[in-house]
This record gives structure tokens, C-alpha cells and sequence, in this order.
């Protein structure tokens, strides 16, 4: 068990609750963030009582309000707008004869993919793409189906509603599905990741029988509309003269980005303290102690997005920001954690992937133990 100070003792109504106004989840809101939080308590006895997530929530509230579109979601749009232009340049190149031609367009394609089908597929299960909610469900489907070969209704299920409504809680969200425990570490970390654009449809197919007929039939049409796309382009635009060698492009492009893509979901949670379902602190401990930053890295910034890597702690505080305004409420965030001594844990990827192939047992094949906050449960 850890013991936490004394400030951070506080009651609680129930399993993950903030004794106060939910918890903001990034969206604006109006007016609430000059809200009066209730007459009649003076301004010691308001500071005493304020939920510490609520008190963040407004900090990081006021600057979303006072930032502009592009801030907000222009620049994340710009950058998969870019993903989706560079994709003819891309099939052309695979047309060339010439190597370092062909090597080009290999590398663009691999890149627009993974933009493409992490960052827009993340972005897009969390809502963050528009404030529109009817365009907000289509760029799901879209990003999700079209482009991401899942089911947009399991995907957004089992990130949003699980992962991050119950991050490092046993049975829920504690990442367990990233684990395969009868594969070897060399195997797991380096060797089956580049399987993933196989096993991704074949989940989804499986996962129909969870879903009305609609979204079935929906989902196989979307999914399948996605991959013979890029099929026929690859035979009719680059040029490719059997069916197997186009294949096998797709798949090389699909999986460029598959072993870092592993990497970084396990490396954020796995490890870090887990939380019984029957006895979790309220969420803002929850997310610091369970959730930790990767440092920058240009590649894996723009093709995954800083809310999967650099801004992870933000993104679980406030999962409807875009990754842009994540980087710019890093600050606040990491200073305002530090001043009320609350972690901000953060690691490097060659850390976190040396830790995970020297203790693979311990972290990816055992059970996890469980952690008490004593003080906060």
C-alpha cells in the first residue's frame, strides 16, 4: 500500500467520485468556469473544500475558451488533411521501377497510414475532431471503419467507455487486452506487433455478433470498402501486376508503425499501479498514478499524436481535447500536479521498453498486484 499525504484525505460519494460536479471531460461549457462554487463559504473555507480536479479543470478550462479554432482542432485537422494529400504522390511512387522511387512511396504511405489510423482513429473515438456531434459519429465510422478496419461501435466501447472511464482498474480497464502471455518476449515486442493489420479485421468480424444487424452489415461494407480501396489503387494506379504482390504492400505499409503502436499502449499503463474495482481513488489520483508521458519524439508525434505520447497524463485528465490543445495545457498540468505534489510520471521509450523485456514475466504474464492509496480510497 502507498500512503499519501495528509491533503489528499478527503470523503468520497462512491467508487470514483470527485464529491462534487463531474469531473470536466474537455468539452466547453458555457459560463461554468466563473461559476460560483456556493454562497455563505469564505475564500479559505472554498480553497479547503474545491476538488482538486475541479480546480484543474478550470485552469485548463479557461485556456481551451480563450484559444482559437485552429488551436483547438485546426491544427490536427491540417495535419490529417496533409496525410490524406500525400496519398496520391504515394501510390504514384510505388508505381516507379526505381528503388529509391519505390522506397519513397512505401515511406509516405506508411506514414499517411499510421497518421492516418492512429492519431485520426483516436482523435475521432473521442469526439475531438468536431464539436458537431452527427459529423463527429460519421468521422468515427470513417476513421474507424473505413480506414482503421475495427468496428467504430467496440472501438469506442472499449477505449472511451472502459480504458478510460476505468484506466488501471482490474478486470476493466487495465490494458490486459495488449497481453498475450504464452508468446515469448522477442516474439511479443518485436515480431508479432507486425501482425496487427491481420488480427485488426479478423477482431472486428468476430466482434459482429455483439452489434444489431445494422451495424453489422454496416461495418463489414465500411471495412471492406477500406481495404479493397487501397487494393484497387495499388493494381490500377501504381501499377502492381499480381494481386499478391499488392497485398503484400498493403501489408508492409500497415505495419510499419505496428511495433511502436504496441509499444506505447503498454508502456503507459502496464507496470504502473493497478486499482481494484471495489476500492479506487477518485480520479484525479487515479490518473497520475496510472498513467504516464513519453518525452517528445517528431515521428511518433505526428503520426500517433501527443495525446498518445508526450501529453498521456493530459489526454486521461481530459480526453476530449485534441492533441494540440494537450500540448498546450501541458504546462499547467504538469506544474499545477507538481505544486500539490501529485505525480506526473513520465519515462523514455528505451527505458520503458528495457523494463518491459527484462521483467516480461512480471509485467505482461503474471497477474498485476493491486494498489491502496491509503488516505484517498
Amino acid at each position: 500500500m502507498q500512503n499519501v499525504p495528509d491533503e489528499w484525505r478527503s470523503s468520497r460519494d462512491g467508487p470514483g467520485s470527485d464529491n462534487g460536479p463531474q469531473a470536466w471531460d474537455g468539452r466547453p461549457r458555457g459560463s461554468s468556469v466563473d461559476a460560483s462554487p456556493g454562497e455563505g463559504r469564505g475564500k479559505g473555507a472554498e480553497a479547503d473544500r474545491e476538488s482538486l480536479m475541479m480546480e484543474l479543470t478550470r485552469l485548463v478550462q479557461k485556456t481551451v475558451k480563450e484559444s482559437s479554432w485552429w488551436d483547438r482542432r485546426g491544427v490536427d485537422c491540417s495535419i490529417l488533411a496533409a496525410a490524406f494529400l500525400s496519398l496520391p504522390a504515394a501510390f504514384l511512387l510505388l508505381g516507379s521501377s526505381q528503388i529509391l522511387l519505390f522506397g519513397m512511396g512505401m515511406l509516405i504511405m506508411g506514414v499517411a497510414h499510421a497518421i492516418i489510423t492512429v492519431k485520426g482513429t483516436h482523435l475521432a473515438s473521442h469526439g475531438a475532431l468536431s464539436e458537431s456531434q452527427a459529423w463527429g459519429e460519421f468521422l468515427a465510422v470513417f476513421f474507424i471503419e473505413v480506414c482503421g478496419s475495427f468496428t467504430a461501435q467496440v472501438g469506442v466501447q472499449a477505449h472511451v467507455k472502459m480504458h478510460h472511464a476505468h484506466t488501471n482498474v482490474i478486470g476493466l480497464g487495465d490494458s490486459s487486452t495488449w497481453k498475450i502471455p504464452f508468446l515469448p518476449r522477442t516474439i511479443y515486442l518485436f515480431i508479432a506487433p507486425l501482425a496487427v493489420p491481420i488480427i485488426t479485421p479478423l477482431v472486428a468480424l468476430g466482434q459482429l455478433r455483439c452489434l444489431s444487424v445494422g451495424q453489422a452489415l454496416r461495418t463489414v461494407l465500411m471495412v471492406t470498402l477500406g481495404l479493397y480501396a487501397q487494393y484497387w489503387l495499388l493494381l490500377h494506379v501504381s501499377g502492381f501486376q499480381s494481386p499478391h504482390s499488392a497485398l503484400l504492400c498493403m501489408l508492409a505499409c500497415r505495419a510499419m508503425f505496428s511495433v511502436p503502436y504496441i509499444h506505447v499502449n503498454i508502456f503507459q499503463h502496464i507496470g504502473l499501479p493497478m486499482f481494484s474495482p471495489n476500492c479506487r481513488p477518485k480520479r484525479i489520483y487515479q490518473m497520475t498514478h496510472g498513467v504516464l508521458n513519453l518525452p517528445r519524439n517528431l515521428l511518433l508525434d505526428w503520426t500517433f499524436g501527443h495525446s498518445l505520447i508526450n501529453c498521456h497524463v493530459e489526454h486521461h485528465l481530459f480526453p476530449f481535447l485534441s492533441d494540440n490543445m494537450c500540448l498546450k495545457v501541458k504546462p499547467i498540468v504538469s506544474k499545477y500536479l507538481k505544486e500539490k505534489q501529485l505525480p506526473y510520471q513520465e519515462d523514455r521509450y528505451l527505458s520503458r521498453l528495457s523494463l518491459f523485456f527484462h521483467k516480461y514475466q512480471e509485467l505482461m504474464v503474471f497477474a498485476p498486484p493491486i494498489t491502496e492509496l491509503v488516505g484517498v480510497q
